[in-house]
């Protein structure tokens, strides 16, 4: 509990305005002379023992009043003097409570009301005693410690065949026995920088922003490429698979009840700030927006499951500085965040193994491999252990169980799949939650034939985790293979053309144009540059087919190619083929992935260096 102390002459004060978590019963004009004014904040952690920290604050005022010689006390809620508050039923408790016990004490007492937007004057004194700054925390000493329930962990992993292996048995190099040593704390050597850090910048992706906050990068066209590619991927899973999109701020109003008590379980990894006199927050994931709109639906059983998707760019969390780095990390980042609202548990169970799928689905259309660990609570896992058992056999591999002894988040039950880096550490991307406290906390609901509310369970799915950590583990995936190469739908140029002279360029030009137009993206080095330069250059920047037009290709017709992926260090795979071939691989290649077009100049004698 944080406190201001002042000793005033007056303290008069009007509500104005209520916010959603306004007193309804309360005095909303009052005003007080020769008074003690306590302006005070309530804190998260003084849940852990709201009792104690009552007393303690009584006594600090207590002390204050005797100093300064008055007998009025006047309680007055104060946000501003912290940016960790705790829930607002606490506050509200505490701030009754530390009234009823100074009035015991004998003085007279009055309290400003609590979630109101409020007008005040004040006069202070003046002297070395009439402004006082207390600091208030939970001690033992302070009143009755609250008890609290330990939770516990039980680690196992299950195998396809339902089987039961103590973790133990993959404390492995394997992927998967990297995701269970990071899960079960086993330490392991540190490395040097990730590997995809310098890849980022030498590839001319994205880099980071020093006028801006540690953690929000910069993205060069090829970079903003990517990031676009995936972003229409998961729409087009989430409209095939259903979703309806939209688009909610990045900003919330923490004066919400619902979304103030919803932010208070992320504790510090926040921005807040002041908006005019509303305390507000950058939103960590679009629950904040989707909630709202939910909140606000006329929502029928019979259009249930309803899946609402957005790509939530950006979100915020305030990770610590040290741990921020590349891609893998960050303050802002893009989130494809879907949540569903179920009927019941049964159908929140299909939807997950459905919204599961999804995501092993996408380790495959990213070339890189995943890896589980599943989370739920004890009476979850013992009235559902058959249907775990289930997803375990769909997966077809081992995944790391964690069962908790108690419920301590929203969510009951939830998956989070891994790639794993180069520094043999998880990358946590896709997940799929069920969460059953929002639609509570929210007033989300449907009505039954006889009119009994139902606040139905949610599942929070991001199909691929954030773009960013994509990204991350693809380049990770692509820095360890011998020849390098991005999968042909996500490389910025998918086709090289390179004249051998510029009598060559004519027809080099209408190859390009003609790729182009079958929705290839081709580019041209018409550069006054030697041929070995240019086919190195098209080598790192991981061309997947470079084409070099020379007397013979405009001779016959025929295109000698370098196929990038079944090339071996020092050996480049090259074969004849036509134009229609060439088209024809490429787009075998795709398999209708998403495209869009170039977003550097087809030329590259006008492409500009970024890095």
């Amino acid at each position: 509990m944080r406190l201001l102390l002042i000793h005033s002459d007056y303290i008069e004060y009007e509500a104005r305005k209520k916010t959603k978590m306004a007193e309804e019963e309360a005095v909303l004009s009052d005003s007080e002379k020769e008074a003690l004014t306590v302006f005070c904040a309530v804190e998260s952690v003084d849940e852990d023992d709201p009792e104690g920290v009552v007393m303690q604050a009584v006594s600090e005022i207590d002390k204050v009043a005797d100093q300064v010689n008055v007998d009025n006390i006047v309680i007055y809620p104060y946000a501003h003097l912290s940016s960790d508050l705790a829930s607002p039923d606490l506050a509200v408790t505490v701030l009754k409570a530390l009234k009823t016990e100074l009035e015991a004490e004998g003085f007279s007492v009055k309290r400003a009301p609590f979630g109101w937007y409020k007008a005040f004057r004040l006069s202070c004194k003046g002297h070395p005693l009439s402004e006082l700054s207390k600091t208030i925390v939970p001690s033992e000493e302070g009143g009755v410690k609250k008890e609290k329930k330990e939770v516990t962990h039980d680690w196992f992993v299950l195998t396809p065949d339902g089987k039961k292996h103590d973790y133990k048995e993959y404390l492995d190099e394997s992927p998967f026995g990297c995701l269970v040593k990071k899960e079960l704390g086993v330490a392991v050597p540190v490395g040097g920088e990730p590997a995809h850090v310098g890849l980022m910048r030498s590839k001319e992706l994205v880099d980071y922003e020093p006028v801006s906050d540690v953690g929000c990068l910069r993205w060069m066209p090829k970079g903003k490429l990517l990031r676009d590619l995936l972003a229409d991927y998961v729409l087009r899973m989430v409209l095939e698979y259903g979703g309806t999109p939209v688009e909610t701020p990045v900003m919330y109003d923490l004066g919400d009840r619902a979304i103030f008590e919803h932010a208070d379980k992320f504790g510090e990894r926040q921005y807040r700030f002041k908006s005019n006199n509303r305390n507000m927050m950058l939103r960590f994931a679009a629950c904040f927006g989707m909630f709202s709109i939910m909140r606000d639906m006329h929502i029928s059983k019979n259009t249930l499951p309803m899946k609402m998707y957005e790509l939530s760019t950006y979100s915020f969390r305030h990770e610590q500085k040290g741990e921020v780095i590349g891609l893998k990390r960050l303050r802002a980042f893009t989130m494809p965040d879907m949540h569903s609202l179920c009927t019941d548990m049964p159908e929140a169970l299909t939807c997950f193994e459905e919204q599961l799928r999804m995501g092993w689905k996408t380790g495959k259309d990213f070339e890189t491999k995943l890896v589980a660990a599943f989370r739920c609570t004890k009476d979850f896992y013992a009235e559902h252990e058959a249907w775990v058992k289930k997803i375990v056999k769909e997966s077809d591999c081992p995944i790391l169980i964690e069962i908790l002894s108690e419920r301590v988040h929203y969510w009951v039950a939830k998956i989070d799949l891994a790639a794993i880096d180069g520094q043999m550490r998880p990358i946590e991307n896709p997940t799929v939650q069920i969460d059953v406290e929002s639609s509570t906390r929210f007033n989300i609901k449907y009505h039954l034939e006889d009119g009994t509310p139902v606040h139905p369970p949610i599942l929070h799915c991001s199909p691929t985790g954030s773009i960013e950590r994509v990204i991350c583990a693809i380049l990770e995936n692509v820095s360890a293979q011998p020849v390098p190469a991005l999968p042909t739908w996500l490389s910025p140029v998918q086709v090289r053309v390179v004249p051998v002279t510029e009598h060559h360029g004519p027809f080099a030009e209408e190859l390009c144009n003609t790729l182009n137009a079958a929705q290839i993206r081709c580019d041209l080095d018409d550069r006054n540059e030697t041929m070995g330069k240019k086919v190195r250059e098209a080598g790192m920047d991981w061309v997947p087919y470079v084409v070099v037009v020379g007397d013979e290709e405009v001779g016959s017709g025929k295109l000698t190619v370098t196929v990038r992926k079944k090339s071996q260090p020092n050996k480049p795979f090259k074969e004849q083929v036509t134009t229609d071939s060439l088209i024809a691989a490429v787009k075998k290649d795709t398999g209708g992935m998403p495209f869009r077009p170039l977003y550097t100049p087809r030329k590259l004698s006008k492409k500009a260096r970024y890095i």
